[in-house]
């Protein structure tokens, strides 16, 4: 198992920031034996404990694979919480992140919930520490608090809604309507491209996706110019300079459907190359094209794979299923504090499905955001 350290932007109450550390241990791909061996016991374990595999989809395709050849699901961060929530399964078991595992269980809180492995992480989540943010709320006590999904339960809990890169634009546009100013955590990037589309006051924390953020808006333009007849799809999450020359902006769901229903033959993709899998799988016959970051051979420090993510495989999945650990626990008061900004985007969702339809098309070629 190889250990890399990757560094954070961690932000204080003052608004002032300073870089943190933390590692990331990224287990070795075993050899094919082994390989489907640990399939085959994974399928096995799945059915012997009544337990679902929901995966998202930056981890490793054979996790994914797994995910749905079991029954589960292999999703974005919203369809991840309602499927989680709404499956008779008694474990869930959660191949992602530990934000995403927490949410798991706040929703369903009967359930047992476990991951492969409890120390992969997210630098947003790293970047907004609970006590911290809630000595920027209690400054700011006129403001709405609207934090994404890659925070804490104990972030979660100091919120009034939690949303996701899929329904974000919708609800603060909703908020904006009723005369609503927001306090935004943690993802500065995604919180200025959702105040750019919809005008609303938003108050900023400073953190960022250390895998969005490596995202280079010089190195896509020239790209762009190698591959003209490519469409451009993007997160939400990098900086602006590649966010304005997307032709379609969304959630991982989002950017899948865009390959899937395109007429494009190549997509240049700025997301976490995890998500190639799935869109290989459902539009096989269409070339996909890493956006540029600063490359293997250069400084960047994620090169488009999130190193957490990483940490999710087979062996993991296995073990937590054989030993029990890997066990997601969020104490009360936190998880029924939590519980509320998650139910209320769960409920404006079901609402409203239309808002959360499709991707932005914001880009017009050679002339820039519309």
């Amino acid at each position: 198992m190889t250990q890399v350290l990757f560094d954070y932007t961690r932000q204080d109450a003052s608004g002032a920031s300073r870089i943190e550390h933390a590692w990331a241990r990224v287990p070795l791909a075993p050899p094919p034996a082994e390989r489907a061996a640990l399939k085959a016991r994974a399928k096995e374990l799945l059915a012997r404990h009544d337990a679902v595999l929901v995966a998202h989809y930056y981890v490793d395709g054979d996790l994914q694979d797994l995910a749905l050849e079991t029954g589960g699901c292999v999703a974005d961060s919203l369809e991840m919480a309602r499927f989680g929530r709404d499956h008779a399964a008694r474990t869930l078991v959660v191949a992602g992140v530990r934000f995403m595992g927490e949410t798991a269980k706040i929703l369903s809180p009967a359930k047992r919930v476990l991951m492969p492995d409890l120390e992969a992480t997210c630098s947003l989540d790293l970047g907004c520490p609970p006590d911290e943010f809630a000595a920027f709320c209690d400054a700011h006590p006129d403001r709405k608090v609207v934090v994404y999904a890659n925070t804490s339960a104990a972030v979660k809990a100091r919120a009034d809604w939690m949303v996701t890169s899929s329904c974000a634009l919708a609800i603060v546009r909703h908020l904006h309507e009723q005369g609503h100013k927001v306090l935004w955590a943690p993802d500065k990037h995604l919180g200025r491209y959702i105040q750019e589309q919809t005008g609303a006051d938003m108050l900023m924390w400073n953190g960022a996706c250390i895998v969005h953020d490596e995202f280079k808006g010089l190195e896509l333009e020239l790209l762009r110019k190698q591959h003209p007849q490519a469409l451009v799809l993007v997160h939400p999450e990098p900086p602006q300079a590649v966010v304005a020359q997307a032709d379609v902006v969304g959630s991982t769901s989002q950017l899948l459907k865009a390959v899937v229903d395109g007429q494009a033959r190549e997509y240049i993709v700025a997301t976490d190359n995890g998500m190639f899998h799935r869109m290989r799988q459902l539009a096989p016959g269409k070339t996909l094209i890493e956006a540029p970051t600063a490359g293997k051979s250069a400084t960047c420090k994620s090169c488009a794979h999130c190193p957490w993510m990483a940490m999710n495989a087979t062996q993991g999945l296995t073990a937590c299923l054989e030993t029990g650990s890997g066990e997601i626990h969020v104490p009360e008061p936190t998880r029924s504090q939590a519980l509320g900004c998650i139910e209320r985007m769960l409920a404006f969702v079901a609402a409203n499905p239309s808002a959360i339809a499709q991707p932005q098309r914001g880009f017009v070629r050679n002339l820039g955001s519309a």
